[in-house]
Order: C-alpha cells, then structure tokens, then sequence
C-alpha cells in the first residue's frame, strides 16, 4: 500500500523572500491593512500598538532582525533538501487560496485539486511599494507561466475516498490566466527550488468566514487523508506539507507555544481544542498545519523551529515555524 512518510510544516510569509533589510519596512504595509488584537479583536494598527509587549523595541534591532532572518532561511534551505531527499512520489499540499483562484461568489470549504498539471504564472499586478512587490514575485515564476505535474491519480483516489465523510468541491483546471497561490507558489519555488516532485494541492478555506473548516474538522481531514493513501494500490511513498502560519499579523508567542508543544506531544486534543477566534486573518493558515498533523500522528516529530519574527513596534510580524516528521 502506499504510505505517507513524510510531514512538512512551514510558514510561507513575504518575510522570508524579502532581504533583512526591508524587514522593517514592512510597517509601511502594516499601518495601512486591519488587525486583530490576540484575543481576536479588531483595532487598528495605533490601537495595537498601545498593546504591543513592552520588550517589543528590542525585538526591532539590526542585529536582531540578522539573526532571525538568518535562522529562518537556513530553515527553509534544511526543510527544501529533506523534501528533495525523501524520494517521495508525491507531495500532498496543504494550503489556503486568499482570493487569488476563488473569490466570494464561489469559496470552497475543502478543495482537491484533481488536473494533471497546475500552472505557476508570473506576478502580473501588485498594490504595494515596489520593494513589497518584489518579495511577492518570489512565490512565482520569473518571466513565463509553468506548468508543474499533479499526481492527478492519487487526488481521483482521494476524493473517491474522502466523499464517505467529506463534501468536498475539486476542480481540474485554472481559469485562463490564473495560477496558483502563493501558498503553493512558495513549495514550488522555494522549498523545491526546481526539483519536480508530482503534488496533490489541497485548498482550505482558512482565511474567510463563514464556511471555515474548524480545527476538529481538519485535523479529521487529516486522518481521512492518510487513510485514503494507505488505500491507494501501490508503494508509493506521500509527503504531506502544510504551507502557512502560525500567528500574524499580530504575533501570539502564547498561542504558538501552545502549537508547538502539541505538536511535539502529537497531542490532537490540544490543536482541536484551538480557539476559533484566535484562527482568523493571517493566523487563520495554523489550520493547515492542524490538518497535516492529523495525517502525521503516526509519525515522530523531528525538529520543530520557531522564530517570533516581530517587524514593528505594534508587535506585528509572522510566528515564524518550519518542522519535519518521519
């Protein structure tokens, strides 16, 4: 039977395709967008920041913002070559559209992408400065559209399986022009960094209400996930990556230590007991990795690196976390 025997856990935020130096420049962006305090209040950025910790200035220096930037991309150059390594047949990924392929007229709960190729396009228009601008191209491709191989099989197979408990919507293609999300942009251009690894994308709906999954929910899409694989003829050997989180843009070092410590325990109860109010706006993507670590639970958590990459004096910026089981 096919196994999965890999798990990935990585956050995909514009700070890691930026240069340490724009790190603080990203409060051009945070002045101007909505917030949501920890609890899951909305304020707005001078309302936050009368909220921030009182150490945050220290989190805000040159040297401190070096070294973080460092140890995050060294995370995500270990996270690639243990992808590139594990000799997988397909990479199974578990990520969020924000209205880049699926807007208010049709947002999907849980999609499984099920064409034989999906596209990669070039970042054609951008509403930030340019050094933002620059950072969000990194998720895609340079100069023309790519088409990256999809184990269309494996997804036929998963669906079939998972419509016993799941109502699930698929698609098998992108409207023309359109390509993928950054969220899977990322894993293509970054983690894989040009080795092709066929992959099942699994859209969830994190980010916008009122159909968003809740953590029970996909921590059971999980376990659905691995139990379709192990169904699967064959000896193919499944990654599952989940791409997103943890908390921004107000970084919660509470919630993301509470994150962490269940993944290490593999403790479901805690990841599905999460707060639904504390799982909104950029934080919203830790459900991807609640659903990957349901699909995970029989294997060991390797290393689990977090990083709270602060960005300005409201306490903005990404809990930064990148993790591996085998």
């Amino acid at each position: 039977m096919a196994k999965i025997v890999l798990g990935i856990g990585t956050s995909h935020t514009p700070m890691l395709n930026a240069p340490v130096g724009d790190w603080a420049r990203f409060i051009e962006r945070d002045r101007l967008r909505p917030h949501l305090t920890q609890e899951g209040r909305p304020v707005t950025y001078e309302e936050l920041e009368k909220l921030a910790p009182p150490d945050v200035a220290a989190q805000l220096q040159p040297e401190v913002f070096a070294d973080k930037h460092q140890r995050a991309l060294a995370e995500v150059e270990r996270l690639g070559a243990i992808v590139r390594n594990a000799r997988l047949d397909t990479l199974v990924v578990v990520g969020d559209d924000q209205k880049e392929l699926y807007d208010d007229d049709n947002m999907p709960s849980i999609l499984l992408y099920r064409g034989e190729t999906i596209r990669n396009v070039p970042l054609a228009s951008h509403p930030g400065p340019d050094w933002a601008r620059a950072a969000s191209a990194k998720y895609f491709e340079k100069d023309q559209p790519r088409d990256y191989p999809v184990d269309a099989r494996l997804a036929e197979h998963l669906i079939a399986r998972l419509m016993e408990d799941f109502d699930l919507s698929c698609a098998n293609t992108l409207a023309e022009g359109y390509g993928e999300g950054h969220a899977f942009g990322f894993v293509h251009n970054r983690l894989l960094a040009g080795t092709v690894i066929p992959v099942v994308p699994v859209f969830l709906n994190t980010y916008y209400p009122p159909n968003q999954p809740t953590p029970a929910r996909c921590y059971r899409l999980g376990q659905a996930l691995r139990a379709a694989v192990e169904s699967f003829p064959g000896d193919q050997r499944i990654g599952v990556l989940a791409s997103g989180g943890l908390s921004h843009f107000t970084v919660d070092e509470d919630l993301d230590g509470r994150i962490v410590r269940a993944l290490r325990a593999k403790d479901a109860r805690a990841l599905v007991d999460l707060p639904r109010e504390q799982l909104n706006s950029g934080s919203s993507e830790i459900r991807n990795w609640i659903c990957m670590a349901g699909a995970v639970e029989h294997l060991e958590p390797r290393r689990i690196e977090y990083i709270p990459a602060y960005r300005t004096p409201a306490g903005t910026g990404t809990g930064l976390c990148f993790a591996d089981w085998s």
